[in-house]
């Protein structure tokens, strides 16, 4: 076996520690009354409707406004969950009222939030989406570039969901207004040009929501009467009909209110919430004392690297890792951590088993770790990738359907109805993050430690490892 240096067991138990502590209380600065988070802690999280309550507010077009169509009001609500999924709002209800033209929204308050402002609602989730359309210059196989504006939702008339009337395959419907018909026109003249009069598809025409590239079509044609289709991207109806709606999402002719607010009770409450942190770290505590009293040494190293796995799990819903957003905690989500927490355990039951079945079997301490380590990784990997690949479905079939998850189940998801449930994303995201720390700290760090610790000169007694005391 290749010996791991003994200095490995310190430092690797004090990364641990210094993630643990961080990850709980973070790290500030204070500037006189002005506090800076440099870390988010678990103080930062923020907690959904059922265990903080939240607001509710009901958005609706400006009073001018005599009658807005039934598209319209459903894309004034597309894109408002749209940029609540965006900011990892996932405990959210969205409903539409259209017989009184108006979106209903409940979403949970902001961490440390004691009051709530209507503006700062429609700052947060409001505002008429900024629609732009940009040619490109570069291969529709690149990332879409903005090069040049050439219209944006002011110009465009509406975006209908269709089906193709040769091979019925899903299509969206796109006509311009008068003032965009010029302007649509000079611009798919340019580029279908560029296309060698449509013998090639590398010039596009990208359509912009905010920030975010929602389509890039290629030009086939020179567009002259402002109206124009974009097909051959869908895989159902519904992905045809959610572009078409996010399209009038940012061409709506009117700019949204909040008509109505009102607070929203927690279903459960911060002080359950307390009680269920105080349950967990009893819990964490008796499965403490268990696998140290019962495994021994093995046990120890499998109690620092739970902390790991903890302190991983919340430091992933704090946005504590700057490449990782901040998620909001619902108690769904506390259970996907509490589960992967489970699978955690399991892990390094399974390999204090094998080692102690190895020193029952005579092996030297070196070779039972070594033997033990190796038989119980098939096992532990095999559970771990079953609950992953879970974790990934749930998010794929019921978070946003432009995700990343979303997008590689795409062939199978094609086959569902789209069905976007915050709840049910909230879990399948903790208990993806707590397996992904489990294989980090409860397979790679415990092995590491372990090999390491048990190169000191007292620790290396069989019955330390499940054996018999001499």
């Amino acid at each position: 076996m290749k010996r791991t240096p003994k200095p490995v067991f310190f430092i690797v138990t004090l990364l641990i520690l210094a993630l643990t502590y961080t990850s709980l209380f973070g790290v500030y600065t204070q500037y006189g009354d002005r506090q800076d988070t440099i870390i988010r802690g678990a103080s930062n999280i923020r907690t959904g409707i059922d265990i903080s309550g939240g607001v509710e507010v009901t958005f609706a077009p400006e009073e001018d406004v005599v009658d807005a169509t039934d598209d319209q009001i459903t894309s004034m609500k597309e894109v408002i969950v749209r940029r609540m999924i965006a900011n990892n709002i996932t405990d959210y209800e969205a409903y539409t009222d259209f017989d009184n033209d108006q979106v209903i929204i409940r979403f949970p308050w902001k961490k440390g939030e004691s009051d709530f402002d209507a503006a700062a609602a429609i700052e947060e989730l409001g505002k008429t989406a900024m629609l732009e359309f940009y040619l490109d210059t570069s291969s529709s196989s690149e990332k879409p570039a903005k090069d040049k504006l050439v219209l944006n939702g002011e110009q465009v008339a509406s975006a209908k969901a269709g089906f193709d009337q040769n091979d019925s395959t899903p299509l969206v419907m796109l006509e311009m207004n008068d003032k965009g018909k010029k302007a649509f026109a000079d611009a798919t003249e340019k580029q279908y040009k560029l296309n060698g009069n449509g013998k090639n598809n590398t010039y596009t025409i990208s359509i912009w929501l905010d920030d975010d590239c929602i389509s890039n079509p290629s030009v086939s044609a020179h567009i002259t009467d402002g109206v124009a289709t974009i097909s051959g991207g869908f895989a159902d109806y519904s992905e045809a009909s959610e572009l078409a709606n996010l399209i009038n999402s940012g061409a709506l002719p009117f700019d949204i209110r909040a008509t109505n607010t009102r607070t929203v009770a927690a279903t459960l409450g911060a002080e359950s919430l307390n009680i269920m942190v105080l349950a967990g770290i009893i819990a964490f505590v008796l499965i403490a004392i268990f696998m140290i009293v019962y495994y021994r040494l093995p046990g120890v190293v499998a109690v620092i690297c739970l902390l790991g796995q903890v302190a991983g799990s919340i430091a992933a819903v704090s946005g504590y890792f700057g490449f990782i957003n901040s998620f909001t905690l619902t108690l769904p989500g506390i259970a996907g951590i509490i589960l992967s927490i489970g699978m955690g355990v399991d892990a390094n039951i399974i390999t204090s088993e094998r080692i102690k079945e190895q020193i029952r079997m005579g092996k030297t301490i070196d070779g039972a770790i070594q033997n033990g380590c190796k038989e119980s990784f098939s096992a532990i990997f095999d559970g771990n990738i079953t609950v992953i690949i879970v974790s990934i479905v749930l998010m794929g079939v019921f978070g946003p359907p432009d995700s990343f998850f979303a997008t590689i189940l795409k062939p199978i998801l094609s086959f569902f109805p789209v069905s976007t449930s915050g709840a049910v994303y909230a879990f399948g995201y903790t208990l993806l993050v707590g397996i992904v720390f489990n294989f980090i700290m409860g397979v790679t760090c415990s092995r590491l430690m372990l090999k390491s610790v048990s190169r000191f000169k007292f620790l290396r007694k069989p019955w330390l490892l499940g054996g018999n005391r001499a």
